[in-house]
């Protein structure tokens, strides 16, 4: 089964892309959530007709994202943590800390395009990627250390 994503679906694809589904999927979670249509003919028609006005608008929020992340580049965070005296954290880091500790440096980065590849459990170094757009992504370093 073909749709085409209204929005973001992570692991999926991105807003307006035609993707192949499996039936179930696609009839039971992405169309009645609203988040796909049906690809027929006349849905990819209309698709590329909007997205053929939408093309200048779609290179701002692109080069947007590109500048955004070009002042991230450098930036390293310092994460703090209820830590055990083995260096364990009770609970774990996750995107929101790492939203909250960029907002402080002066970035609204929404906590939805944090991607944290491994489980934040101990004191340490760790990496996170921000998904700025489906072709920019920058890789932000961060430091976990104990409270």
């Amino acid at each position: 089964m073909q749709v085409i994503l209204k929005e973001d679906v992570a692991n999926l694809g991105y807003k307006d892309d035609v993707v192949t589904v499996k039936d179930g999927y696609g009839r039971n979670y992405l169309l009645p959530q609203g988040k796909a249509v049906m690809a027929t003919e006349s849905a990819k028609k209309m698709l590329a007709e909007n997205l053929k006005q939408r093309a200048h608008k779609l290179e701002k929020i692109k080069q947007d994202a590109q500048e955004i992340a070009a002042k991230l580049e450098g930036v390293t965070l310092s994460i703090g943590a209820k830590t055990s005296s083995t260096g364990t954290i009770f609970g774990s880091v996750s995107n929101i800390q790492i939203a909250e500790a960029l907002e402080k440096k002066g970035f609204a980065v929404d906590r939805k395009v944090i991607v944290i590849k491994e489980a934040v459990k101990e004191v340490g170094s760790y990496k996170a990627l921000l998904k700025l757009h489906k072709e920019v992504s920058v890789e932000i370093p961060f430091e976990v250390v104990s409270e």
